[in-house]
């Protein structure tokens, strides 16, 4: 079993398009897939067409009798299933708080639900908390989404410069540019710059488009209802390049 996450501590980087594309080509591919959605958002459960049950809460997905197992829902797709999120995930991180061995419990939990897949993709909160914590232990790999902008930039320096005082594994994160405007000169002299600076930079860029914005108006991976568009193919790009490295 191998753990992707889908990270960023800025939101609005295609983190979740990106993670739930991933998700379905690593299902299509015949590999048995879980989607973990851990936004409180729950744009991931929202992209599949799938809800919460009622009783399913923060607490119970990491507690000591975990009823994760029975919230995991089918989606429409051959080989992928997902674990929705639910609003009541804006409290994870002091749910986490109060628990021992509060940094691993996503860890135990995958562990637990795991069982049976072959590729596990986290869908993750934009921040920096317990649970971001908890990602950066259970992951193989995080993939980071970079708009090439300064800011973005800046965010991830951010991100390695808590895992190097932490002493999280740095090798585990894979920036990757997302929502690239090659007609932005911005984002060509970051891209260019950030080359030079970044060898664990993945070669696929995802592009600023329309198509893939619409995942949330035909609710599914746009690698499913438009898999021959420039995104599709960038993103189909991304999976093969991530799985050469899991």
């Amino acid at each position: 079993m191998s753990v992707i996450a889908c990270y960023s501590s800025k939101g609005g980087v295609g983190k979740t398009s990106v993670a739930a594309n991933l998700a379905y080509a690593a299902a299509e591919d015949g590999d048995r897939t879980l989607l973990i959605d851990l936004d409180q958002q729950g744009a991931s459960s929202f992209y599949f067409r799938v809800r919460a049950p009622r009783k399913h809460r923060a607490k119970a997905l990491v507690g000591k009798s975990s009823s994760a197992f029975g919230a995991i829902r089918e989606t429409d797709f051959e080989g992928l299933h997902i674990l929705p999120a639910h609003r009541s995930y804006r409290n994870f991180d002091a749910t986490l708080d109060g628990m021992k061995r509060s940094k691993k419990r996503l860890s135990e939990l995958i562990d637990e639900v795991g069982y049976g897949y072959r590729m596990v993709v986290l869908d993750c909160p934009p921040s920096f908390s317990l649970v971001a914590e908890n990602v950066f232990r259970a992951a193989d790999r995080i993939l980071v989404p970079l708009v090439p902008t300064t800011l973005s930039r800046r965010t991830y320096e951010q991100l390695m410069a808590f895992f190097e005082k932490t002493g999280y594994k740095r090798k585990k994160l894979r920036p990757f540019f997302s929502m690239v405007d090659r007609r932005k000169r911005m984002h060509l002299d970051t891209m260019r710059q950030l080359r030079l600076s970044e060898k664990r930079l993945l070669k696929t860029e995802i592009p600023f488009c329309a198509e893939i914005e619409a995942m949330g108006i035909h609710q599914e991976p746009v690698l499913s209802f438009s898999p021959s568009h420039r995104g599709s193919m960038a993103l189909r790009e991304l999976w093969n390049e991530v799985r050469s490295i899991i």
